[in-house]
């Protein structure tokens, strides 16, 4: 059974949810998303940018489980945040997914009219067409900056963490906020050879467990969500098992050691990394 966290707005969310980045053909990204589903994920992220909306929205729908049972998340695109744009894009998504309301929206990097973008969602939310609203990549700094000045507080702030770049501060920050931390890349996308780092496979072994389910119960017990991905189904039920075992604090230690602080793909604020994701489109990592 997934647990779930309540956000600041009462709406209730998985702890555990399935990604579809990079799932361009959208036959196979339905094909996963079903047999996701058949594991028991119920919590599903997908993104304008992504390209399958329709695909998500179509395996939800052929799995003849209630709308209600399932959390679904997209997220407005930088090319969307002007004018009329954003009303537009909410829409968009609404009509690729086939529903008739989104669990959680996001602005999907933290650039250009964000304000606009924002107050076009809170519009949405008070008209009932998002279950909740949030925010990907941004910085307490720019946080701060949204809340100080908009009627609606973020609920989700969605963020690279990973043993390797764990944000602890941006992850305090927005939890003393009322904002919840969700990870995107979990896994780091196997860079570095996590899934065979000594620290991790010592941990695993002394709980019959592989060292990805590590990573997501770390994850879990610092009171992250987190949507891993994969296309093959085994891996799915073992991203899904994860929930009969806790890590001890001296293994919660051992995991925070790890940490880089850096991030594995683009930091979303460093100027050149800005230039190239305004310039060149969906950034080239797990979000």
């Amino acid at each position: 059974m997934v647990e779930t966290i309540k956000l600041a707005n009462g709406v209730e969310m998985p702890q555990l949810g399935f990604g579809v980045f990079q799932m361009d053909d959208l036959d196979e990204c339905r094909r996963a998303v079903s047999q996701a589903i058949q594991v028991g994920y119920r919590l599903f992220d997908t993104a304008a940018t992504y390209g399958n909306e329709a695909a998500v929205g179509q395996a939800i729908r052929e799995s003849g489980i209630p709308r209600d049972q399932f959390f679904i998340t997209s997220k407005m695109w930088i090319s969307d945040y002007q004018g009329a744009a954003p009303e537009k894009a909410i829409d968009h998504s609404l009509s690729a997914l086939g529903l008739d309301y989104i669990d959680l929206y996001l602005i999907h990097m933290p650039y250009g009219d964000v304000f606009n973008a924002w107050r076009a969602m809170e519009k949405a939310y008070q008209a009932g067409k998002l279950r909740a609203i949030g925010i990907s990549n941004f910085s307490p700094d720019q946080t701060t900056n949204l809340m100080l000045f908009n009627q609606v507080k973020p609920q989700v702030n969605q963020l690279e963490v990973n043993p390797w770049n764990q944000q602890r501060e941006n992850v305090t920050f927005n939890q003393s906020q009322g904002i919840q931390p969700e990870a995107w890349a979990p896994f780091a996308e196997g860079k570095d050879q996590i899934f065979t780092n000594q620290t991790l496979q010592t941990i695993a072994q002394a709980h019959q467990k592989t060292t990805g389910q590590v990573i997501l119960r770390w994850l879990m017990q610092r009171k992250i969500v987190t949507i891993p991905k994969s296309v093959h189904r085994k891996r799915m039920q073992e991203n899904f098992d994860i929930f009969d075992f806790s890590l001890s604090y001296d293994e919660m230690q051992m995991i925070g050691q790890l940490d880089r602080h850096k991030s594995q793909f683009f930091d979303p604020h460093d100027p050149a990394a800005m230039k190239a994701i305004v310039q060149g489109g969906r950034p080239g990592a797990n979000q």
